[in-house]
């Protein structure tokens, strides 16, 4: 019996040049999130003795996690059960459809991944291990005598991830071992992710987050010249109207006026957090405890794909959204503390304030970029999500 924190899982294959085999009989793996493939390429070796790669998304029984959920795999074995058929054509063509999903793909990466750990003189030392896919990431890892590295593929509106990376000198960040387009080799950082960090560790992840910003202030040319979105007034006031335009007969009219009025005075109310003082700069964009990992003694901050230039309090707003509301108190307190100690004067918490609504409609415009971005089958990822992100604006206008 499928359990709360399983999915069944339905196998449609393929081979590496791209001809359809059929379908494998259902089978259940452990943990509901989608994207995490690791449990089923190994439950599909474990009940048909069929190594696969796990190519992309192809149909769920609805919800947004869990259930029923069909992908395409790639294989290069032959299973020890007959293959069925399957609706559809899972191999039909999608202009967005990401070079990781599509047969031969993975395959591609991890080919250059390894001419990497070659010319490093780290050959691996034993197969490459499939860890996720989905529609903003594909990620393996693969041990090494020098210990595990980790190849991290992205969609080209996440590219200047590893050009970002590769530019900043500070201790907290992961430094690529190769960049090349929209994919990375990355070491493996050891610890835990961070999810459930306490009030202290928050903190420190504050002050360094901040002083990072503080410093790349002064980079702004140089940060948008490696592709990281603008998310200041004009730019974001263009992008959070046509998200408007396009969502608005999902809102309910008190909330799209919210909104409305948000967006056509955004110019003013960027002139008002610039009289705070804390100047614009590098946006992390996704800054939460989970993507942080490490130990106590030594944090690396993960994820920058979801990096732009903008204020930098933006990164509060988003800290704050997942955080219990015992731990809010004392991050507010170590920002306005970190940004005095760079900017003696300055009143970040007037900033943070004037900025929650903001955060919430760069949400709202994220997620409609990903929607415009990505293939349809992949849509159910993020359906609804412009909405929901607007609707939270105006609760906060």
């Amino acid at each position: 019996m499928q359990s709360q924190d399983s999915r069944r899982v339905t196998l449609v294959l393929c081979t590496s040049e791209g001809v359809l085999l059929g379908a494998l009989p259902a089978f259940d793996v452990p943990g509901r999130w989608w994207p995490d493939v690791a449990p089923v390429v190994d439950g599909a070796r474990k009940a048909f003795g069929v190594e696969v790669t796990v190519l992309r998304l192809l149909r769920t029984d609805g919800g947004r996690t869990g259930g029923s959920v069909d992908y395409l795999a790639s294989t290069r074995s032959t299973p020890e059960v007959p293959l069925g058929s399957w609706p559809g054509d899972p191999l039909t063509a999608a202009p967005l459809r990401q070079p990781w999903a599509r047969p031969g793909g993975p395959e591609a990466d991890l080919a250059w991944a390894l001419d990497v750990l070659a010319a490093h003189g780290t050959p691996p030392t034993g197969p490459a291990r499939q860890q996720r896919t989905w529609n903003l990431s594909s990620l393996w890892r693969v041990p090494t005598a020098g210990g595990a590295v980790w190849l991290k593929a992205v969609p080209s509106f996440f590219a200047h991830e590893g050009a970002l990376l590769s530019t900043l000198d500070a201790d907290f960040l992961p430094r690529p071992l190769a960049v090349d387009g929209h994919r990375m080799l990355l070491p493996e950082v050891p610890g835990e992710d961070q999810y459930d960090a306490g009030p202290d560790l928050l903190a420190r992840m504050v002050r360094m987050l901040v002083g990072l910003q503080a410093e790349q202030a002064a980079r702004l040319p140089a940060l948008l010249a490696l592709g990281l979105p603008d998310w200041r007034a004009e730019p974001l006031a263009a992008m959070g109207a046509d998200v408007m335009e396009r969502t608005a007969s999902e809102l309910e009219p008190e909330a799209g006026g919210r909104v409305d009025a948000l967006i056509a005075g955004l110019e003013t109310r960027y002139v008002a957090v610039a009289e705070c003082g804390v100047p614009d700069s590098l946006v992390h964009g996704d800054f939460h405890p989970g993507n942080w990992r490490g130990t106590a003694e030594r944090l690396t901050l993960l994820d920058w794909g979801d990096s732009g230039v903008g204020a930098p309090l933006l990164d509060q707003a988003a800290l704050e959204e997942r955080l219990p509301q015992a731990h809010r108190h004392v991050v507010r307190a170590e920002w306005v503390r970190a940004w005095r100690e760079h900017i003696p004067g300055s009143d970040p918490a007037r900033a943070a304030q004037l900025l929650r609504p903001v955060a919430a409609l760069r949400q709202a415009v994220i997620y409609r970029g990903f929607l415009d971005r990505i293939e349809p089958d992949e849509h159910v990822y993020h359906a609804g999500d412009p909405a929901v992100w607007l609707r939270r604006t105006a609760e906060l206008c």
